[in-house]
This record gives C-alpha cells, structure tokens and sequence, in this order.
C-alpha cells in the first residue's frame, strides 16, 4: 500500500485507481538491468499501481517471461496478441465478455493464412497466437495490395519495427483493448499512464491519458502520436522512461533512507476509518511518533513496513492518518494462521519466555513463517535506498537478517527485541535454532532492553565468525502524558477498609495470570480478615483470535476465577473483578489510581510499561500505591530491591510479597512509590526510538552515540 499524498497531476486520483499499461519488448523490458530493477521496486513499493501488459506476444510467451525474468513487475492485466486478447492475471484465465467485442467480425486464423497465400513476400511467425495472425514482413514488401486483402477480408493490420505485420479484428489493438479494461473497472483517465515503443502502441496513445513515448521508440511512433502535452517523449530508454514518468506524476516516491519493518500496522483499517492504539505508550505510539517527514519534532524520513491480512485488503483508503508512512504487505490469511499463530506462538514464544516444554513445532507452519518473512525481506529491499537502515523489530523476523543481507548487502540491519531473549541452552531447545542462527549473525545490530538479554543473545552466537554489535536501550513512556492524563481524572470513590489489588496485561500464560488466582485463594485462606475487603481487578484482554495456544489459559483461568467466586463470594462482594477486553487508556488509568496494589506476575517479560504507567499515575496523583514485581519483568532491573520483587514460580513467595504489600502502611507505599518514580531513568520514546536508530547506524570503530 501508498503511503503518499495522491498528487497525480490532472487534478485528484485516488491511489487505488492508478494504472501502468506498458509494452512488453523495448518498454518494460528496455533499458539497462538496473534501471529494470529500481522500476520493480518502485512499483512493489506501490502495489495500488495497478500494473497492465500491452504486448504483441502470446500468452504462452508472456507466461514464460513471468517465470524467468525477476525484473519484470507481476501483471494484474494482460493484454496480449496486439489486443486480441485479454487475459485476467491472477488465474491466467482468458477474460471472455472484453474479448468478444475485439473479435467480432475475424474470420479465423485459417481463412486469413488462405487468403494470404498469394503474398510471397510474407514469412507466417510460427508462434502460438490467438484472434491474430502475424507474420514477418520487410518494409518493401508492405504493399497497397497486402494491405487492401487484408481490409477486404474486413480486418485490420498492424506493422510495426519494420518487421512485424499483424492481420487482427477490425476492432482489435492495443488501445481499444485496453478502453475495454478502463470501461469494466471505471479508471479514471488522468489515473492512466500507458508507456510504448512502436507502432502497434500507437492506438495507447490516442486513449487521451498520460503517455510517455521511450528514448528507444522507433521513429514512427515518435513522429505519429498524438501531439498533447499529456504524452511525454522521454531522451531515457525502457523502464527508465517510465519510472521518470512516475516520479514526473508523484505517483511513486524514491526508497526510504531508513525502513522500519515491523509484523504489525501501527493503525488498523477498520469500517471504513483507522483506528490507531488509544495508549501514548508502546512501540506502535513510539514508532509512529517519529516517522515521517512532516512530523512537527523534525520526524525521521522513514517508511513502515509491515503486513496486514488479505480481509484488510479488500477496500484499501486513500489516506494514512497524519500522513503516516506505511508500506502494508497483503497476507493472506490462511497463511497468516500459520505464520503468526502457530509458528511464532506456538513455537517461538515458549522458547522466548523459557518455557521449552511448551514448544510445538510443525513444519508446514514453519513453511508459513519462512514465506512470510521471505516476502517481508522483499518488501523491505524495494523500499530501502541504497545505504539504507532497516530497523527490524521482534521474533516475527528472525530469518528476514539473512534474506535481506544476501540480497541487500548496503544495509545496515539492525533488529530490536521487545521480548526476552532466553538462555542460549533454551533457545537451542528449538528445532530450526540453527536456521535461526544462520539469519541472526547477519544483523550489523541487535538491542534488547537488559543487559541479561543482550549477555544471552552473545552467549548464543559467540562461536561464530562474527558477533552483531548488541545494544541495551531500555524503553521507557511519556511521563508527561500519563501524569497529566492522571490529574485531570477524578477516581471512584471506594470504601475507607476495601483493598484493590489491579493487573492489567494481555492473556498469556507468561503474565502468570492463574498463578494469582491460586495466591490470592490460598491468602483469602490464611487470613479470613481480609474477605469482603479485597478485590482482584484483572484487566486482561483477549490476544487476536485463532491463537489456540493460549486458550487452554484461558479456561484454567476463568475456572480458576469462577471456583474463588463461587467459595467466597457474597451478595454486595466477589474477589476477582475479571475484565476480558482491551479499554480506553483513559479507564486504564482510572484503574491504576484506584488501586491500593499493583501486581506484576511475569513468568518472563519485557519492559513491561504498564508499571511505568502505574507509578507515574499514582505519583502525579500524590497517591499511596504500592507495587508488587515479578523479578523476571524486565523493568525489575531498572528498580531492582527497591521494589517489591517476587517470583511466580515461588507459590508461597507470591503469597507473601501480596500480603507484605497488603499490610505496608501508607506513608510507607507513598516513600517507595516515589523512590521508584525517581529510578524510571529509561528514556522516553522519542528519545529512546532516535537513540537506537542512531545505534544500528553506527559504524565498527566510531564513538557511540550518546547512552539511552
């Protein structure tokens, strides 16, 4: 998808009716191998282009051009046989009710070849052909008589390059079959570019719609086009021609000095508008705030790579918001279950959060995750300039390093991981750990958000040859923004003796979330003062649905949740408050003021923001919550002792920090909670986002950049 402005010029195109009809020989395939290959990536930069072959060749011969020509763009439309043909590219299925009319009145392939038989001078092109016969013919031999047999029989002809004559229906050429196309699908003419370079191309240009005629167009066409200010006579030759014309347009805009590729859109396109994530924080908001070129902080010029699935794809808008630069990959869904469902979540995530026992591997989904980041690794290449920095985000990319390196060896690549990255002994537990490998020693940068993670990541790869620079940038959120949000809300008021112990996190069972329930049981257990008083508030939203892996969390969870309400449950008093849905960053924060405790519970976690958001909601509030972490969060080494740390996988442990926490008089929460504030020194995001890009371009043997 565009990601541009639609600038075309004769007046306002939606970028979803641009269309290129090109000649085949000469045009497309004219020009030197690179000026071929920036086209290609210019128009998979630009999949809205909607790309058309107008040639002379048959369809047999267009399919084996397809097959081994890279550099030529895939087709949506192919208009073969000098226009005698229309073909459907997606099915190569001939398309019936836009030949009929093109064909009406051709007498037959035969009766032409009988009729021409007194023509001596006319050598049959034994080639497959449809609704044409063609022939080969010196420019001595293009007589009156030829010329009247053909019209006699109620035929039309083509000659073109001094050699070809082509005998067609009297309707059929290039141009008429193209009209056909632009009638069927309403293209807007001032959305149509067509692009030739001899005779039989003459008929694109009397359509009335941007033309470019290229630099090694034979003469004749040059001399008999229209004269009209939209046709553009190019000095340059092939695809040359026609990427200059595209940038003339603005319908293509040149690679992107850095690309950001990430699995995820940093918005959706949802009944008809985007929708973008309601919280400031997070990598979504943190990315987008510094892409684009028009961005009021002096944004990075930089574009987003990331994929969305083929039901997306179904009504593409004309617009980003806040002109945000994304370049989206069409996935289709199945393979998308596969990718992101199975392999990334159901092989890759349990290694990642150390629970090796819980890997399942199947190759046909594995075959999923290579297509998908094989696919990721072009779509990245066409849209980086050379010299370019790729910054690649998270596990859903693993072996996009290696593809991308082999193909694009001018990139900087660097990787950062959200996620933690596991001991070398678990990470080797994976069945496709050395394909993982193999990808991952071609970054030039790999960062993390502790240095355990990092230390990991280098324990993996040190045997190899060489060792990607690693960095530790510890991401952080908008204090400003959460602390001003937190001021300006007025908190339910609750009872003077209620406790309300909060989480908020996404169901997944390495947020621990059936390891509460059981504390929270057995500490309602031991201490029968504290029933009718506290309340567990769960916020915790469902992942996208199709992934089974968590659903067997999610049943232990609500059994869990349902058996502790059924035992103690009374008519004004329940101890778990369970909230399955995502809410406004705005209720997110009403939760954190009005809880007493925070409770982290991580078997194995990133940053985890949402402790930043809780500290930073309850200092600006001047209120006295307390925090209770998991030691395996990754913001635990950022607050180290000064928190309340505890380990899930201690049952007693997790028991007793929640009663410590429980029992804490409040100016001893208030003290600690503003201890920690004063310890979140990660940096905000803008800051944290220009520090790492900044990183990955660094060079072996410069200075670093300033520490984030």
């Amino acid at each position: 998808m565009n990601y541009r402005e639609n600038r075309a010029r004769g007046g306002h195109v939606p970028a979803g009716q641009r269309v290129l009809v090109a000649d085949l020989d000469g045009t497309l395939l004219g020009g030197d191998q690179e000026s071929r290959l920036q086209l290609r990536r210019a128009l998979e930069r630009h999949p809205e282009i909607t790309v058309v072959f107008a040639t002379g060749r048959s369809l047999n011969s267009v399919r084996a051009l397809l097959r081994h020509d890279p550099l030529l763009p895939p087709p949506r439309w192919i208009v073969a046989d000098v226009g005698a043909s229309v073909i459907d590219a997606t099915d190569m299925s001939h398309t019936a009710a836009l030949e009929r009319p093109l064909r009406m009145g051709w007498p037959g392939h035969a009766p032409v070849r009988e009729a021409l038989r007194g023509f001596p001078q006319l050598a049959y092109q034994n080639v497959a052909q449809e609704g044409r016969c063609s022939y080969f013919l010196a420019p001595e031999g293009l007589t009156g008589d030829l010329t009247s047999a053909v019209e006699n029989m109620g035929c039309s002809w083509s000659y073109s390059e001094e050699r070809y004559f082509d005998v067609l229906p009297p309707r059929a050429g290039k141009g008429p079959a193209v009209r056909q196309l632009i009638h069927k699908h309403q293209w807007p003419l001032s959305g149509l570019l067509v692009a030739g370079d001899s005779l039989n191309d003459l008929s694109l240009f009397h359509l009335r719609c941007h033309g470019v005629i290229v630099g090694n167009a034979e003469a004749a066409l040059t001399e008999r086009a229209p004269e009209d200010p939209l046709i553009h006579r190019s000095h340059l030759d092939g695809a040359a021609a026609i990427l200059s014309t595209l940038h003339h347009l603005n319908w293509v805009e040149p690679p992107s000095p850095v690309v950001i590729g990430y699995h995820r859109a940093p918005a959706r396109w949802s009944e008809g508008r985007w929708e973008q994530p309601s919280s400031p924080n997070g990598i979504l908001p943190t990315l987008t705030s510094i892409v684009g070129s028009t961005n009021k902080d002096g944004g990075l010029h930089a574009v987003w790579a990331a994929a969305v699935t083929a039901e997306g794809h179904d009504s593409w808008p004309s617009s980003f918001p806040d002109r945000l630069p994304m370049a989206l990959l069409p996935v289709p869904a199945s393979r998308w279950a596969g990718y992101f469902h199975r392999a990334c979540k159901e092989t890759l995530w349990p290694a990642l959060m150390s629970q090796p026992h819980l890997i399942h591997h199947d190759p046909a989904h594995w075959a999923d995750y290579e297509h998908v980041n094989a696919a990721f690794a072009d779509h990245i290449s066409s849209h980086a300039a050379h010299d370019a920095t790729v910054w690649l985000h998270d596990y859903n990319l693993w072996l996009v390093p290696g593809l991308l390196k082999r193909a694009r060896p001018d990139l900087t690549i660097g990787l950062f991981h959200h996620t933690p990255f596991p001991p070398p002994d678990v990470f080797r537990a994976l069945p496709v750990a050395e394909q993982l490998c193999t990808s991952l020693v071609q970054l030039d940068w790999a960062g993390f958000h502790t240095a355990a993670f990092a230390d990991h990541f280098h324990q993996l790869l040190q045997d190899s040859t060489t060792v990607p620079r690693t960095g530790v940038h510890p991401l952080g959120i908008d204090q400003a923004a959460v602390a001003a949000l937190a001021r300006s809300r007025t908190p339910h008021a609750t009872t003077e003796d209620s406790l309300l112990v909060l989480s908020v996190e996404r169901l997944d069972y390495a947020k621990g979330p059936v390891h509460k329930i059981r504390a929270l049981a057995t500490l309602l257990d031991r201490q029968p003062e504290l029933r009718g008083r506290l309340r567990l508030r769960l916020v915790c939203p469902p992942p996208e649905p199709g992934i089974r892996a968590y659903e067997t969390t999610r049943i232990e969870l609500e059994l869990a949740i349902s058996t502790l309400n059924a035992r103690w449950s009374t008519g004004e008093w329940q101890p778990v408050e369970y909230i399955p849905r995502s809410l406004p960053f705005t209720e997110v924060v009403d939760h954190y003021l009005a809880a007493h405790v925070f409770w982290v519970t991580s078997l194995a976690d990133g940053m985890n923001l949402t402790v930043q958001e809780y500290l930073t909601a309850q200092a600006a509030s001047g209120r006295a919550g307390i925090l209770v972490l998991s030691r395996h969060a990754g913001i635990a080494q950022q607050l180290g002792n000064a928190a309340l740390l505890t380990d899930p996988h201690d049952p007693q442990d997790l028991v007793d920090a929640l009663h410590t926490a429980l029992t804490m008089a409040p100016s001893h929460r208030m003290a600690n909670t503003a201890h920690l504030i004063h310890l979140l020194d990660a940096a905000p995001p803008v800051d944290w986002a220009r520090a790492v890009i900044a990183a990955i371009g660094e060079k072996p043997g410069q200075p670093p950049g300033p520490a984030s």
